[in-house]
C-alpha cells in the first residue's frame, strides 16, 4: 500500500488526482475545524506556512471529496481540533463518501500544540481515544497520524488503545526511528503506515521488512519519479516469489 501524506495548505483534491496513477490512498489536509484550531492555523499562516482555511471546512471537506468520487485513488482527510465534535461531524461527511477520517496528533507547531492540537493530543492517550472513537462511531474508517520521539509517548502502547477504540490505521511519521516501526506494527491489529524519508526502493523495503502494511510519501509526494519509484517498490515487496524475511539495513 502507498499513501500520499497530508501537506497543509497543498493537499487538495487536484493534488490527490495527479497522484492517483501511483497511490492507493491520498490524506488531503490538514483542515483546522474549529476555532481554536483556525485561529492557530491562521498564526501560522501570518508566519508564512501554508494551511487552508476555508469559510466552512465541514463544507469544504464535503466539496473535496465529492470532486474525487470518479479518482482512482481512496481520499482520506487529516483533521485539526482542540473540540471532539467536529471531528465527529467530519467523521460523518467521509463516511459518506466512503473516505478515511484521519486525526492528526502529529503537528508540533507551537501554536497547534498551545490549543490541545497536534502533538498535545498524542501526549493525552484518553483525549486521543475519545477523538478516535467518536470518529469510528460516526461511521467513518479511522486513520491516526502519530510522531515518533515525543517525550513521555510510547507509540505501540497508543497504537494498541487507539486500535481498541476504532482506529483502522496508525499512520507513523517514524522521524528516523525506523526500528520502532516494528514495536508499532505488533501491537494492534491496525494496520501501519510508516512515513518518514520514503523515496526509492531502499527506503520502502526498509519500513515493509519491518513489518508495515504500507508505506507514505510527504514532501515528495508532487514528484512522478519519486512515485514511480516507490510505486514500483511496493509492488516487487508484494510480488517477490520467496516471501521470506528480508534482511533490514539500516539507513
Amino acid at each position: 500500500m502507498l499513501a500520499l501524506a497530508s501537506l497543509s495548505g497543498v493537499a487538495d483534491a487536484d493534488w490527490a488526482r495527479t497522484g492517483a496513477p501511483h497511490a492507493d490512498l491520498a490524506f488531503l489536509g490538514g483542515i483546522a475545524l474549529d476555532a481554536d484550531s483556525r485561529a492557530a492555523a491562521r498564526s501560522l499562516v501570518a508566519r508564512g506556512r501554508e494551511e487552508f482555511l476555508p469559510a466552512d471546512p465541514i463544507a469544504f471537506i464535503d466539496e473535496q471529496l465529492a470532486a474525487l468520487a470518479d479518482a482512482p485513488i481512496r481520499p482520506g482527510v487529516n483533521v485539526r481540533s482542540a473540540t471532539v465534535e467536529p471531528v465527529r461531524e467530519a467523521a460523518a461527511v467521509c463516511a459518506d463518501h466512503g473516505a478515511i477520517l484521519e486525526i492528526n496528533a502529529h503537528c508540533r507547531q507551537d501554536e497547534l500544540c498551545d490549543v490541545g492540537c497536534g502533538e498535545t493530543l498524542l501526549r493525552d492517550r484518553d483525549r486521543l481515544v475519545d477523538y478516535v472513537a467518536a470518529a469510528s462511531d460516526a461511521g467513518a474508517a479511522v486513520s491516526v497520524k502519530v510522531r515518533a520521539g515525543v517525550p513521555g509517548v510510547e507509540l505501540p502502547a497508543t497504537a494498541s488503545a487507539v486500535a481498541d477504540a476504532g482506529a483502522d490505521v496508525v499512520h507513523v511519521d517514524a522521524m528516523d526511528s525506523e526500528p520502532l516501526i516494528a514495536d508499532v506494527a505488533a501491537a494492534s491489529d491496525a494496520a501501519c503506515l510508516a512515513n518518514n524519508g520514503v523515496r526509492d526502493r531502499a527506503t520502502t523495503w526498509e519500513y515493509l521488512a519491518y513489518g508495515a502494511d504500507g508505506v507514505s510519501v510527504g514532501r515528495p509526494s508532487d514528484d512522478p519519479a519519486i512515485l514511480r519509484r516507490v510505486a514500483r517498490a511496493v509492488d516487487d515487496w508484494e510480488r517477490r516469489e520467496d516471501r521470506e524475511p528480508v534482511e533490514v539495513v539500516s539507513r
